[in-house]
């Protein structure tokens, strides 16, 4: 049987040229980049090679890159290591009730430290009103973390405005964008974001190797303490095949095929919403071009990525990083859903290897699948 993949948001499979460039770094270039000798050398120049592409991505300079293991450590150290470096009695951060649990998380780590901190709600559109982060900040507000790009209903948060208010207020501000980039332009500096952490595995780098943008002044605590690594920012010694096959990844984002892959995802969601009934689409506004989340009244979402996968499509009924957990999305219900609409939530999510043909097939199978849940399902009213 075919198999076809809707669940990029939660990984990429790895590109070919990102994929060759890992094997042959592996085998090539062994040395350890803070040496000295040849080969040391050697493995540093390419490691600077790769953050010029990765910072070129995101419109960061080099220096303010630091390579990380992942989306997951670049937001515990921006969140940890900015609020744990201030220097004042009182502390505030402001973040959003829609958040990875990577920054909901860390943030619950900072209230155990004393830190005080506002989650704000999104509106049912799972957009977040920069008003609401005006009226959340207080005189003890340090830092503001708001995702760029949702993962699980593609909604693209309105970061710049948000900044010129934290701007204005002597804040600084973080923004997920581990979804966000590769699939929509990403320019740090016009976002006016201080940090913007990122992940490869989520535009067609391997898993294990992420990245933090720092603007250049900005004070980090490290998370793990040992050698002057990362310009004494992360200890440890560097990733260097990771972050060559990161690099690669970046410098070959094809930003055309991002407009052939919203069409295809418009294409998938008009489709749906003709062919099934009492379906929604969760998120509105600007989104990500390949993220599609739908809500099929009187059925299960679990039952449906199941069904599908035994179809031959992998789709997904939230995060990846939920997986197993028996609680509905927190970003739908944050969204002002409840528990049974949050529930019957499906997550699609497009990518480069996807097409038409592969769209129509996987509409045809949902067809199929949400009318055999809802014959076996009590809580759909037949009519």
């Amino acid at each position: 049987m075919s198999r076809f993949y809707f669940d990029h948001n939660a990984t990429t499979p790895v590109s070919p040229a990102s994929g060759e460039a890992l094997a042959a770094a592996l085998c090539e270039v062994w040395g350890n980049a803070s040496s000295v000798h040849r080969e040391g050398q050697a493995a540093r120049h390419r490691l600077e090679a790769a953050r010029a592409a990765v910072a070129t991505l995101i419109g960061a300079g080099h220096k303010e890159i630091v390579f990380t293991s992942g989306g997951t450590e670049s937001a515990n150290l921006a969140l940890l290591g900015y609020v744990r470096a201030v220097e004042r009695p009182r502390r505030h951060i402001v973040t959003t009730a829609i958040e990875h649990p990577a920054v909901l998380n860390a943030a619950m780590q900072l209230e155990r430290e004393g830190v005080a901190v506002t989650v704000v709600s999104p509106d049912a559109n799972g957009l977040v009103d920069p008003a609401s982060i005006r009226d959340a900040i207080s005189p003890d507000t340090v830092l503001i973390s708001v995702m760029h790009a949702n993962n699980e209903t593609g909604v693209i948060q309105p970061i710049s405005e948000i900044a010129r208010i934290a701007q204005g207020n002597g804040i600084a501000v973080h923004s997920d964008g581990v979804q966000a980039a590769g699939k929509t332009l990403v320019d740090v500096a016009a976002l006016g974001v201080d940090l913007y952490s990122i992940s490869g595995h989520k535009f067609y780098a391997p898993k294990g190797i992420g990245a933090l943008f720092v603007r250049e002044g900005v004070r980090l605590q490290p998370l793990q303490w040992g050698g002057r690594h990362e310009r004494s920012r992360r200890a440890g010694t560097e990733n260097v095949p990771g972050a060559i096959a990161m690099g690669v990844a970046a410098a070959t984002v094809d930003a055309s095929d991002n407009v052939r892959i919203a069409h295809l995802r418009d294409r998938l969601e008009e489709a749906v919403l003709h062919r099934i009934p009492d379906t929604a689409i969760n998120g509105a506004g600007p989104r990500l071009p390949n993220t599609a989340n739908f809500r099929f009244h009187g059925i299960e979402g679990e039952a449906a990525v199941i069904a599908l996968d035994l179809k031959g499509f992998a789709v997904s009924s939230g995060s990846a990083c939920s997986s197993g957990a028996v609680e509905p999305s927190h970003v739908l219900l944050a969204m002002g859903q409840a528990p049974e609409q949050a529930r019957s939530s499906v997550r699609i999510s497009l990518g480069a290897g996807n097409t038409a043909d592969q769209v129509d097939r996987l509409v045809d199978a949902l067809v199929t699948a949400v009318a055999h849940l809802r014959r076996l399902s009590p809580a759909y009213a037949h009519a």
